[in-house]
């Protein structure tokens, strides 16, 4: 599983597993924590969770909270102008420190994912939906496209339908981005020439990157114009498109990834349920089998014997 290359690893990697956490409120105020119990809540936590030295680590005053026994605590995470807020829970003895991490389930996972005008693979009308956030250039998502196509979606039929969304990472592939255009370039004119790009994006990485940046966006756009070619689209119109480069789709599907939490490629949803990398085909195989069920419908015969 590829994940983005940001400063200071630790704290974000502490930031994804407290991740939920609220802004501070204004409440009514507890006893003020003598000086030894927030030197332990600091420490504790900057251990705990491997928050890099350049952290600034800062608690609140306690504030009074709906658990029985316990005051909520807020505490900060800051470095240079970067600032995060994460609520604890402090006991009333001053000897337990938890972690309130609370879960919006006021709407459906998959309707907060955008997936109109996009590439459909499967049944349009499947009851199971699977939508990757995919980067071209990973080799991770390639290994979980081999994966998914041909074999799951033969194995699942028109019991289910596969959605890419884009989420390259910049910072570590350079010719992701690129990619992502020509693939939605070809998209917008026909649904079966975006998927045999995509196919044959995951399957020739070595063949594109070529030697240099320069030269694998030569090879994309030369790869996209076959595929525009094979599947008798306007070219003129394609390679208008290509020329353009507008980002701003992809850039949109970046911040919805972002907002769902989502910080490395691949990411699947499947109805709902998360898979972050390339797992194994039997992983992934029993999730899509599990929705089906839920979703009131028959697991092929061929998936419940495996």
């Amino acid at each position: 599983m590829v994940r983005k290359n940001l400063a200071y690893l630790n704290l974000f990697l502490f930031l994804m597993l407290a991740a939920g956490g609220c802004k501070a409120q204004s409440a009514a105020t507890s006893a003020t924590l003598s000086p030894e119990v927030l030197r332990r809540i600091q420490t504790e936590i900057r251990s705990r969770y491997t928050v890099p030295i350049q952290v600034d680590i800062t608690v609140s005053e306690p504030q009074t909270s709906d658990i029985p026994g316990f005051d909520k605590v807020v505490v900060t995470f800051s470095h240079d102008s970067k600032k995060n807020n994460f609520d604890f829970l402090l006991s009333k003895d001053r000897k337990t420190l938890a972690r309130l991490e609370k879960i919006d389930i006021s709407q459906d996972l998959m309707s907060k994912i955008d997936v109109k005008g996009r590439p459909v693979r499967g049944n349009r009308d499947a009851k199971v939906t699977i939508v990757n956030f995919d980067d071209f250039q990973c080799p991770f998502c390639s290994r979980m496209h081999a994966t998914l196509f041909p074999g799951l979606l033969k194995e699942f039929g028109s019991k289910v339908r596969f959605i890419y969304k884009d989420f390259p990472l910049l910072e570590i592939h350079p010719w992701a981005m690129h990619a992502a255009v020509d693939a939605n370039c070809l998209a917008d004119q026909d649904n079966d020439a975006y998927w045999d790009f995509a196919d044959f994006l995951h399957a020739n990485h070595k063949a594109i990157s070529g030697h240099s940046p320069a030269e694998a966006f030569v090879n994309l756009d030369k790869s996209a114009v076959e595929q525009g070619d094979k599947h008798h689209v306007d070219v003129p119109k394609l390679k208008a498109c290509m020329q353009k480069s507008d980002e701003s789709a992809i850039r949109a599907s970046m911040a919805e990834a972002d907002k769902l939490g989502v910080d490395s490629t691949p990411t699947l949803f499947i109805n709902g349920q998360r898979i972050s990398g390339a797992v194994p085909e039997e992983d992934v195989r029993s999730i899509i089998s599990r929705a089906l069920t839920d979703a009131g419908e028959k697991v092929p015969a061929t998936s419940a014997k495996n």
